[in-house]
């Protein structure tokens, strides 16, 4: 008896997979070859579109533009994971007001675009007296809307696990918030690490929006060399090396997270594993 929901394909039918899966690689490798006959043709490979990163001093800057994308990316991602935290513990709170400004604050912000959310804090809060940076309203940006995607994430993660972990710990006498922030939250975020991880790529890629509100991250001072006359105004150039820096960056993030999935299950077969059963000499020191 089958154990999936639709018949298995057969020998035909995986043929024309196959076929699918090859015409349609075959069809992205065009796209991206002709791309770049058209980038060769155009002369954005010349030697004088890439001298610049011969610079010491582009090298330079070109390193504290990335540190500015990772120190924008880890404070918005330490505050988003803190607001997610917080408020889908707030959506599945005992106490109807509390999840009901909770899913307001949840379902605001995750309705309004990050940039937008950029150009909040970085135009409004100073005609209100209120005085901020590029990088705050950066950081502030990102951390709500990808915090309350993240609280989503999280309330769904709790809601996955079974009823017995929770009714176990109120067992033990842990009150509402105890339950909540040391036995059930914990698991829920092993069992979403995947989709969190994904989000805080997403979180990643979205510090290039701060260009526009002057923050001097990657995808600004790609900008700027691109540019440079002095260069020959290297846009295509600079644009490829600030995609391949993201696309490192990007797959760090994901082994990372492949790390710790990997180190959570074997940490769970330690755990989980019975002591075998003592013989010889170790038995009779413990009858003894």
């Amino acid at each position: 008896m089958s154990n999936v929901l639709f018949d298995v394909p057969g020998p035909k039918a995986r043929l024309r997979y196959r076929t699918y899966a090859v015409v349609g690689t075959l069809v992205v490798l065009a796209f991206v070859g002709y791309v770049g006959w058209r980038f060769y043709d155009s002369g954005q490979f010349t030697a004088r579109k890439w001298e610049w990163l011969q610079y010491a001093q582009v090298q330079r800057d070109l390193g504290n533009a990335v540190l500015s994308t990772v120190e924008a990316f880890a404070a918005a991602a330490v505050l988003a994971l803190v607001f997610g935290a917080i408020f889908a513990a707030g959506r599945l709170s005992d106490h109807v007001w509390i999840r009901r400004i909770a899913g307001f604050v949840v379902e605001f912000f995750r309705a309004i675009p990050a940039l937008i959310l950029m150009f909040l804090f970085y135009f409004g809060l100073p005609t209100v007296g209120v005085p901020t940076t590029p990088f705050l309203g950066v950081v502030l940006g990102l951390t709500l809307y990808n915090g309350s995607v993240l609280a989503e994430v999280f309330r769904a993660g709790i809601q996955s696990l079974p009823k017995g972990q929770s009714e176990a710990a109120y067992a033990l006498g842990m009150r509402k918030t105890q339950v909540m922030f040391l036995v059930l939250l914990p698991q829920a975020i092993r069992a979403m690490l995947p989709t969190i991880i994904s989000q805080l790529v997403v979180l990643l890629k979205d510090t290039a929006l701060g260009f526009i509100i002057t923050y001097q991250e990657l995808l600004y001072y790609a900008r700027y060399i691109g540019s440079q006359g002095t260069f020959g105004r290297p846009i295509v150039p600079s644009t490829i090396v600030a995609t391949a820096i993201y696309v490192v960056m990007c797959l760090l993030l994901t082994a990372l997270a492949t790390y710790l999935e990997r180190r959570n299950r074997r940490n769970k077969k330690v755990v989980g594993t019975p002591a075998p059963p003592a013989t010889g000499e170790a038995a009779l020191v413990s009858a003894a």
